[in-house]
């Protein structure tokens, strides 16, 4: 990645923090093959030495803090610990949920001790999700969530768990694509060569943060706009898949 690319990913940075833009596809910290293309060792190309505050997956785009030294880092994550720091997402979720609002409230727990997929049991650890949905369509909804609890993979375990896995994971659902014929029906050309995915990864962004600056105390909120990809998918949504009341 050229450096313009991973400076236009920077929302913001003061001599504390730095709130990123991540793209889908990009590790948050190094991972076990040691890819080089991940959120902290690229930032550390620009800045002298950042620290992770918080991860999202790989497949996840979306806003992130990173602090620039560890005083920063030490506040932030006890504001993390604290449940202080509020978190959104925009999502896409098969089919429509009955209640347009809601809180989630089902506790999750490994599926296995060696997995980090999760599953709903009484057993498992409080897990909560507040949803409203943003836009319906015929095959999916649009959904925005507040994760009020930090559990792994807990917004698609929790969907999931409800009966609406996101419209693309194929670990917790059932698409590893979507394809704008699947909207188009008959209406669909194809020009030529075999018809390419719209949106070909985990239909989740994380959307906006908002925290209390660890030197100002000043409460400061960040949007993260969405992914070509996911833009893409939501405006043939409305062109080809509305949902008709």
């Amino acid at each position: 990645m050229n450096l313009k690319s991973l400076q236009q990913m920077i929302l913001y940075d003061d001599k504390d923090v730095i709130i990123v833009n991540k793209p889908p596809g990009i590790p948050s910290i190094p991972d076990r093959w040691q890819n080089p293309e991940n959120m902290t060792d690229l930032l550390n190309r620009i800045f002298e030495e950042v620290f992770v505050v918080h991860r999202i997956d790989k497949p996840t785009s979306g806003v992130m803090i990173f602090a620039k030294n560890a005083a920063t880092h030490r506040s932030l994550s006890m504001a993390f610990e604290k449940r202080e720091i509020q978190k959104k997402y925009w999502l896409l979720v098969q089919g429509n949920p009955y209640r347009t609002e809601d809180v989630i409230d089902i506790p999750l727990m490994r599926i296995s001790s060696g997995s980090f997929l999760m599953k709903p049991s009484s057993k498992g650890k409080k897990a909560l999700t507040k949803y409203k949905v943003l836009e319906s369509f015929r095959p999916c909804s649009l959904i925005e969530a507040e994760i009020l609890t930090g559990r792994t993979h807990q917004i698609r375990a929790h969907f999931k768990a409800i009966g609406h896995p996101l419209l693309i994971d194929e670990e917790y659902g059932n698409n590893q694509a979507v394809f704008v014929s699947e909207w188009k029906g008959r209406k669909y050309k194809l020009a030529k060569g075999e018809e390419q995915p719209i949106m070909s990864r985990l239909s989740l962004h994380a959307r906006q943060i908002t925290f209390r600056h660890p030197s100002t105390n000043t409460s400061m909120t960040f949007d993260a706009p969405l992914p070509k990809d996911m833009k893409a998918v939501i405006n043939q949504l409305r062109k080809w898949a509305p949902l008709k009341t």
